[in-house]
């Protein structure tokens, strides 16, 4: 189970915050015991909340697209032509682009890409 980082930090947060105000119902006069079991328990689920945010490990990497030594391309009359990577929006995720070749585009219209091509 991956945990964003944001879910871990709250959860860091609220763990220090439940450790570090533990004295204090130490500190108040005449505790009873039930008040020093509740500030026991209270100390316990801190660092236990610590430690589980801090041992929970990182996303996993997302898959990503490579593109390597694929050669040339031309477009004419309009067309595209890439010889890297087409990802139109930008996308998601790592790309990689190396030694792609040519790309060559002729005539009105037509566009070349031979890295990544966000069009």
């Amino acid at each position: 189970m991956t945990v964003s980082r944001r879910w871990k930090i709250t959860v860091m947060v609220v763990a220090v915050v439940l450790t570090v105000s533990t004295p204090f119902f130490w500190l108040l006069d005449n505790p009873d015991t039930g008040q020093l079991v509740a500030a026991s328990v209270q100390g316990a689920t801190g660092i236990a909340g610590l430690l589980w945010a801090l041992l929970q490990s990182p996303p996993a990497p997302q898959p990503g697209v490579a593109a390597v030594d694929t050669g040339k391309a031309r477009a004419t009359g309009g067309g595209r032509a890439s010889t890297g990577v087409r990802r139109p929006g930008a996308g998601s995720g790592p790309v990689r682009v190396e030694r792609t070749g040519d790309a060559t585009a002729e005539g009105p219209g037509s566009s070349a890409s031979s890295g990544v091509d966000l069009g």
